[in-house]
Parts: C-alpha cells; structure tokens; sequence
C-alpha cells in the first residue's frame, strides 16, 4: 500500500512582532500594528507555535504544506524573520508554501517581498520560483499545485483573488495532470467554500476557480485563513472534491480549539486516492500535543462526509481523541 503523509500548516502569525520604522507604518499597517500590540500578541504566541513543529520534527510527515499567513503587516524584517523561520523547518525540498493575505501587505511590493521565500514557493521547473500557480511533483500519482489569492484589500477586508492569469494557467495543469490519472492537491490560502465564510474575507473570483475545477477535476483543497478547522466540498469533473481548512497553527486561544495542524494520509494504492485526515493540536497549559482520532473522507448520496477511521500504521499513533467540526 502506498500511502504518503502530508502535514498541513497555515496562518503562522510568526511573533513577535519587529520594531517599525514610522515611514513603514503607513494605511492598513498602522492598524495592524496597533491591533497586534493591543490584542493580538496574546491570540498568537511562539510557544503553541514551537510546540506543533516540534511535534512535525519529531514525527515527521512526507512532506508540508504552508497556507500562508507567515507574517502579520508585512514589515521587510517580517519577510527575513519568516525565512529565517522556514530554513529552521527543513530543508525547501521538504516544504512548500501559498502566500496569505497579511503576506500581501505590502501592496505593490509584495512580489519583492516573497522573493527571500522562493526557495519555498516554487515547483518542478528550474524557472517556476515565486511564479502562480506552481506544480511539484511528490510522487508519480501526486502533485501539488500552488495558487496565490494573497492580493492586498481595502482597510476591514481580508478577501482574495486568484485572478484570470492564475485560472487559464490553472485549467490547463489540471487537464494535464488528470489525463495522467495524477492526484491533483490544490494550496491556496482562502477556502473557496462560499457561504461559510464571511464576505468581507471572501475569495472574490470564487466563481471562476469553481468552474474550472468543475471542469477539470481536482482531488482535495488545501486552505487556511478562517484560524479554525473547517471541511466542506465542491464540485468536481468526476467527483465531489474535498476541501480542508487548517486551524491557525499559533493560536493561544480562540472560540473554538488552540492552535493546530493537520496530517493526511493520502492512499494511492487503488484507482482513486483515498484521504484520511487527523488534526493534531497544542494543549494550553502543558504544551502537550492532542491528537483527533482519524476521519476518513467518503462520498454520499449527499455529499461528503467524514467518518471514523483508524490512522494508517507506521504513520504516527493516535491519543484521545476530541471532535473534529465538519459542515
């Protein structure tokens, strides 16, 4: 049986935040700035964050998967420090990551500003560094492709775009992966899961994104941004498509859980991939990491539903278990 281990991380928030110069708290930064010393600081801290990479490095996946949000205002130390961070993960070949939208503070330099990560965000092609979407191969039936919707937005709006460029490029890796029977794992940081999310945080041309994958056919959605673990789905050429949220992997506390990530174990050993997901996070407190039982992916009448599953031996073990939120 073949089955590979991707681990899922995403809205890292590194902290804490670096000194600003006053000329770079200009807009939209100077109210993150403020947000991150008034409350946001205490949302999320280095020590939950240290916590789940330690548990990565310990049990190590086949692979991770990085759905932006490394940084908070998109301060230029911001960009070295996350890098800095990355290079402390594992090595780029382990590692690929999708910008989010507090990456793309930066407005128009933005594409400047990623460039300290492109070791990270790039595929198979020597010249594929930093350019959208990219497609790694990390096995001869599974590849990734990378989209970004980071664009900046108004002050009190965090949407996305992928835009029009992204979408045709798109349609035509996914064409091509499918006809090699490839399984297609698409990164991306705002979940195109429609009314669930709110619309001042919504991925504005997700109309567009739904229509070529309904098109063409994906096998499982990557996404982060909502800070919470969500599962939904959407429609595929031969298949409802799953589509998972991470939880934001350096949360102190929130409304729902602490920070966490996700694992997947991805069966290639049959005619279709099978998925099986476990979401492990950091207990408060202790520090000590909790591990869900696993939730299998499976295709119903109505949907998609996930059901109890045993995690595949010798990938990781499970403790008690907690429920995981599925819609």
């Amino acid at each position: 049986m073949t089955v590979l281990d991707l681990a899922h991380f995403t809205d890292v928030h590194l902290g804490p935040l670096p000194q600003a110069r006053l000329g770079e708290l200009m807009g939209k930064r100077a109210l993150g700035f403020l947000s991150w010393h008034h409350r946001r600081h205490r949302l999320h801290t280095r020590g939950v964050l240290d916590c789940l990479v330690d548990d990565l490095q310990a049990d190590p996946p086949d692979h991770v998967a990085i759905t932006g949000d490394l940084v908070n205002i998109a301060l230029p130390s911001e960009f070295e420090l996350a890098a800095r961070w990355l290079e402390s993960l594992g090595p780029a070949e382990w590692v690929s990551l999708v910008p989010g939208n507090h990456d793309a503070y930066a407005g128009r330099h933005l594409q400047r500003s990623w460039s300290r990560w492109h070791a990270w965000m790039r595929g198979d092609e020597p010249d594929s560094s930093g350019r959208f979407p990219f497609v790694r191969r990390l096995h001869d039936r599974l590849a990734l492709i990378g989209l970004s919707s980071a664009v900046p937005s108004p002050v009190g709006q965090a949407t996305g775009t992928v835009g029009p460029a992204q979408l045709e490029a798109l349609d035509g890796v996914l064409e091509g992966l499918g006809r090699e029977g490839v399984c297609r794992i698409l990164l991306l940081h705002h979940p195109p899961l429609g009314s669930m999310i709110r619309r001042r945080r919504a991925l504005r041309d997700e109309a567009g994104l739904r229509k070529v994958i309904a098109r063409r056919g994906a096998e499982l959605v990557l996404s982060g941004h909502e800070h919470f673990f969500l599962f939904g789905g959407m429609p595929g050429k031969d298949a409802p498509v799953p589509v998972f949220v991470g939880p934001s992997a350096s949360l102190a506390h929130g409304p729902l859980r602490t920070g966490g990530y996700l694992r997947h174990a991805i069966d290639l050993s049959g005619n279709a991939p099978r998925f099986t997901v476990q979401l492990r996070h950091c207990e408060p407190g202790t520090g000590a990491i909790a591990v869900a039982q696993t939730a299998r992916v499976e295709c119903t009448g109505s949907g998609l539903e996930l059901a109890p599953a045993d995690w595949p031996k010798g990938r990781g073990s499970a403790t008690e278990s907690f429920p995981i939120r599925s819609h």
